[in-house]
């Protein structure tokens, strides 16, 4: 832990934003270093300018890909494009809008001429295709989206990513040939690009105006239940961390008559208004207590034990994560996602029958007890909310949750919502089950512990080559030996997800009462190895110590 973790950013912790976006123009990736070339993650490209690998070339070779990717599929319609307000967006906003007005494709920015959530290009695009009464996914006219933002990334940092008709992240098919183009673009083709310059690119032919804030604020009576919330008289204090929700939080409260004050309007490309995050850098997590160490402070009772808001809540940069605070304390990720599912299935009587719950594997067992006590089938995939686009499209699954704070859900008629991870909802969604239940989320996470059981859940990293990292996410169950883990019978060796049959890209080793799932790390070298016990805090550390021996032994 850093040593002022917890503590505001001081001046030297600030980016130089000027240094910043001269280099995002003046580096020109080197094709032939690796770390330097076009590479998506689960959340699109990421990198920063200074060291060349989020750049004007690397911009421009993606958008030029997604362009010819498009094409290729079919997409002719329109595509909206949002951004966060890392200062990276601005420039890679403008670089994508030059080559798609060249292109002649019709593209949507925001009407404010602002910052736009992730949640909101998501219900865009489907709105366009469709949704929810008529969403089609094929045919003419099909619309897709950008999204520039690298979330909850330090302030350096810029993102990029696609998300096709669907609404939702992009999935590896795609995304690996938009990466393979680029890259061809980056080596020596991306000056050849077309692109169209003006100094004001709203101006620029086939760009056009979106009221992205508007359409979504309106539409998202259909998911929550505001009546409830307003009635109840709950007071919500919202954080959006210097995010692209800090306009939508006061135009929600305003909309649906909330007790709802925006706890910090400041937008800062700095952030100099953030606490360090434990290595002592500045992080937008708002899973972090770290990291939102100021909206903690302010939940503090008043002499006669009044607390400032019944909830209180925060966001990352693209709004796509949700912190959760009660008078408890910031909520574990885990924790909340497991009060949301039960309370969701127990709430929605419009939503199918059968529609399943979605949880990556590297979530809290918690939620397979909770859906087994609610008669829930537990749909459990790989890490990446791509893997519930398909689930959530076709209301297949009521629910799709990641334990690093991003979920989605259906509105209230069972219908599509977003397919991306939506921030918002779920910190609306905290709201309405206190209002509903006369319980903050943290008295019903103890009362689910009480039925179910105490669990303990980390994440440590373990180092390791880079050839045992690429054969660790070439694993086969043959490959491990042992058959108990920390003192239990060893239940499954998986490395597919049992709920899709996707590869992990690693490894998941469960027991009646703990896991474990080691993942290699795309960006350091490292492979990271998440824990869960629901015997106590000693037999997780046995429970990681083991997971450790078992790997080891695996990669020999």
């Amino acid at each position: 832990m850093h040593e002022r973790a917890g503590t505001v950013a001081r001046p030297e912790d600030l980016i130089d934003v000027d240094a910043l976006l001269a280099s995002y123009y003046d580096i020109v990736p080197d094709y032939n270093d690796p770390i330097q070339r076009v590479s998506f993650g689960t959340s699109g490209h990421r990198g920063t300018s200074s060291n060349g690998t989020f750049n004007e070339a690397h911009i421009i070779s993606i958008t030029a890909a997604i362009v010819e990717y498009r094409a290729a599929q079919g997409t002719d319609g329109p595509l909206f494009v949002g951004a966060d307000p890392h200062a990276l967006s601005e420039p890679a906003w403008r670089s994508a809008l030059e080559v798609l007005s060249a292109a002649g494709i019709t593209t949507y920015i925001d009407a404010r001429r602002s910052w736009t959530p992730t949640p909101a290009v998501s219900l865009a695009i489907l709105e366009a295709n469709g949704a929810p009464d008529a969403l089609r996914q094929e045919g003419p006219g099909l619309a897709d989206g950008i999204v520039i933002t690298p979330s909850h990334n330090p302030p350096s940092d810029g993102g990029f990513k696609y998300n096709p008709p669907t609404g939702g992240p992009a999935q590896s098919d795609a995304t690996k040939w938009i990466a393979d183009r680029a890259n061809e673009l980056l080596s020596g083709g991306w000056r050849d690009v077309p692109r169209t310059f003006s100094q004001e690119p709203s101006s620029m032919a086939n760009v056009e105006f979106y009221d992205f804030l508007g359409r979504y604020v309106d539409a998202l009576e259909t998911v929550i239940d505001f009546e409830a919330i307003r009635e109840a008289g709950i007071r919500i204090g919202a954080d959006p961390l210097g995010g692209a929700a800090v306009d939508y939080w006061g135009a929600i409260g305003e909309r649906y008559g909330l007790d709802l004050t925006v706890v910090n309007e400041t937008v800062d490309p700095r952030w100099s208004f953030m606490t360090l995050d434990w290595d002592g850098k500045i992080r937008m997590d708002c899973s972090s207590p770290n990291a939102m160490a100021s909206l903690l402070a302010k939940m503090v009772p008043d002499e006669d034990g009044v607390y400032p808001y019944d909830i209180a809540t925060g966001n990352d940069a693209d709004s796509d994560r949700h912190g959760i605070v009660t008078s408890d304390g910031l909520m574990n990720p885990n924790h909340f996602l497991a009060v949301a599912i039960q309370y969701l299935f127990t709430h929605r009587e419009n939503w199918p029958a059968n529609a399943r719950i979605g949880k990556t594997l590297v979530s809290s067992s918690l939620i397979d007890r909770v859906g087994k006590a609610i008669s829930r089938d537990v749909m459990e995939v790989p890490v990446g909310f791509k893997y519930f686009v398909t689930g959530l499209l076709d209301a297949s699954l009521g629910f799709g949750g990641e334990e690093s704070a991003g979920a989605s859900f259906l509105r209230k008629d069972g219908t599509v919502w977003t397919t991306d991870k939506d921030g918002l909802v779920m910190c609306l969604l905290a709201a309405e089950i206190m209002a509903v239940t006369g319980k903050t989320p943290s008295q019903i996470h103890r009362e689910q512990t009480a039925e179910f059981g105490e669990s303990w859940y980390a994440r440590i990293d373990q180092v390791a080559t880079k050839a045992e990292k690429a054969k660790l996410a070439q694993l086969s169950p043959e490959d491990v030996t042992a058959d108990t883990l920390a003192g239990e019978p060893i239940t499954a060796k998986l490395v597919r997800a049992p709920g899709d049959n996707a590869p992990i890209g690693g490894l998941k080793v469960t027991t009646e009462n703990s896991w474990f799932a080691a993942r290699p790390s795309g960006t350091e070298d490292v492979y990271k190895i998440y824990a869960e016990s629901f015997v106590s805090p000693e037999h997780l550390r046995e429970v990681q110590e083991a997971a450790k021996v078992v790997v080891a032994a695996a990669l020999e």
